[in-house]
């Protein structure tokens, strides 16, 4: 984080660096940060939030914002249609048990960010052919998946069909932060990127809101038309990608260079190619994309495995794919399971409960926008993490004392453990639901970084099991309130993990960076140890900008 030090007396001041000219002035003060030049640039920019272009990135921003609805719908989309009279009529799912278990875990299994499937071919298509390609394949599959699904009479034509939409997931779920990452302002980056995992609630609000109209009706109608609805998503990004620009860093990287200028001095320039800030991210871009990166060849994954710098990029993203999910993730399929248990008997308002669910989350997300950019990423998941062990600790406390209860339950245990599952939907929507997109990314560099989600593939397995284990009952030891204690655990050895990340090796810092200068830091013997440098500027009171010899 950027910390303001003291004032001190100066006369007169030399521009190092490139950085900024100084004048005689009265009085300075100085500032870490991670990349002097960057700061000066974007101090420098003057952005006009309703020009031309800045509307085409904010539609850019809306459409991949879209990937997420599409993908975020079905978190509350099958919570809620299980529930159904309906449904149950037609599947004879239950609400628990091994069919509804398949239900959901074939879908992550099958597609969803890290899919054992999906992720392989939606990273071919976006490396060869480019991100608005990725999002809109990704969009036609989803749409297949739900007329297979929406017409379905049997289970297993059901499950079909969440496995294709689960595939389309997987399209949408690589090209769409990418294309985020790739295209923001640098010092916008984790907001823009965030902003894609904000998209879960635009999509989970909707479809909780629809399944609890719907529910409503005395026919097929009351699941068919939720599911129907999951493909208004995709619908947005198929005619929308037609009208965006192309990512500059995946152009710059297909040799296509002058496109790659022309659109950061259209859209990152405000029109001006002597702005510092395109220099920069063109100097950059030149010396730290390759060409004959391993994006030309789709089936070698070696660097990711036999060199310094991809071990710990892909550990990076590994880690964060497996923290996001056993931190308790997997809960929101079993929600109206979850208000059950805790005498919650109606549909109704287990439903309404739903939507309350993912409005605190999105209020939660919007929050972590706001301070993603100006708050060190490991500081978020230490304190978000522990917040997260608190949370499912007292909320699995008072679960357990509720199922001792019988049918004689205490209201004031009932309403202590919602509260306290509310508390960690908030919670994990502050950590979790940002970072989960802007930590791969940024770990990854432009010719790798599609093709790193595939080790996201750690996210479908421990998706899948976190999803299966509460809605099964295997060898009579698994329950909800068990899997919870599960989970708490987990975030409190993740919390405990990332805080002492300097002497374990596990967290790179990645905020303040440009996307090119963190090669430099992946490099180093200490990645971790590299992030954490700073270098040292003196800030005037006129507003220019000098860099200190040396870095604290």
């Amino acid at each position: 984080m950027d910390e303001e030090m003291k004032k001190e007396p100066h006369s007169e001041v030399k521009s190092e660096a490139g950085v900024g000219i100084g004048t005689k002035i009265e009085s300075r003060h100085t500032k870490r940060v991670h990349n002097a030049e960057l700061y000066a640039a974007t101090r420098e920019l003057k952005i006009n939030p309703w020009s031309k272009e800045s509307l085409t990135l904010h539609y850019a921003m809306f459409t991949a914002f879209a990937c997420a609805c599409a993908i975020g719908y079905d978190g509350s989309l099958m919570t809620g249609v299980i529930a159904i009279e309906q449904f149950q009529d037609t599947f004879h799912t239950g609400t628990t048990g091994t069919s509804v278990s398949i239900i959901y875990s074939f879908y992550t299994v099958k597609g969803d960010s890290g899919s054992m499937i999906g992720a392989p071919f939606a990273a071919i298509v976006s490396d060869k052919f480019g991100r608005l390609k990725g999002m809109f394949c990704g969009g036609i599959v989803i749409i297949i998946g739900m007329i297979i699904a929406a017409t379905a009479s049997t289970t297993p034509q059901f499950v079909v069909g969440r496995a294709v939409i689960g595939v389309g997931t997987a399209f949408m779920s690589v090209a769409a932060p990418t294309y985020c990452l790739e295209i923001a302002f640098p010092h916008w980056r984790g907001l823009c990127t965030g902003m894609f995992n904000m998209g879960w609630f635009g999509g989970s609000i909707p479809a909780a809101a629809v399944t609890f109209a719907c529910s409503q009706l005395d026919s097929d109608y009351s699941w068919k038309i939720p599911v129907i609805f999951q493909a208004l998503g995709s619908v947005i990004v198929i005619l929308s990608v037609l009208f965006l620009p192309e990512s500059p860093r995946y152009l710059m990287a297909n040799g296509r260079e002058e496109e790659a200028e022309k659109f950061l001095v259209k859209y990152h320039g405000c029109g001006r190619s002597d702005s510092s800030l395109v220099r920069l991210e063109i100097e950059e871009m030149k010396e730290g994309i390759r060409q004959d990166g391993i994006d030309k060849s789709f089936c070698d994954y070696r660097p990711f495995l036999f060199t310094h710098s991809g071990r710990w990029r892909t550990a990076q993203v590994v880690m964060m794919a497996v923290f996001g999910n056993f931190s308790g993730n997997g809960l929101g399929y079993y929600n109206t399971v979850i208000f059950a248990n805790l005498g919650i008997a109606s549909v109704s308002e287990q439903l309404a409960y739903n939507i309350l669910n993912s409005a605190i989350g999105a209020i939660a997300t919007a929050v972590a926008l706001c301070l993603v950019d100006r708050i060190p990423r490991r500081k978020i998941l230490v304190t978000g993490s522990f917040g997260c062990a608190v949370m499912l600790a007292i909320n699995s406390g008072l679960s357990a004392a509720l199922e001792s209860q019988g049918s004689h339950i205490q209201k004031s245990y009932a309403r202590g453990a919602l509260a306290a599952y509310f508390l960690f939907t908030f919670v994990f929507s502050l950590t979790y639901t940002p970072l989960q997109s802007i930590v791969p990314t940024e770990a990854l560099e432009t010719t790798q970084r599609a093709k790193g989600w595939l080790f996201t593939i750690f996210s479908s397995v421990d998706w899948a099991l976190s999803t299966n284990l509460p809605g099964r009952s295997l060898w009579g030891i698994w329950d909800i309130s068990i899997s919870i204690s599960l989970w708490a655990g987990m975030c409190l050895n993740q919390a405990c993990g990332i805080s002492l990340g300097e002497h374990l090796h596990n967290r790179v810092e990645a905020q303040g960076r440009t996307l090119e200068q963190l090669e430099m830091v992946y490099k180093q013997p200490n990645p971790v140890k590299a992030s954490l440098q700073v270098d040292k500027i003196s800030v005037q009171d006129d507003g220019n900008i000098v860099e200190d010899n040396g870095s604290v």
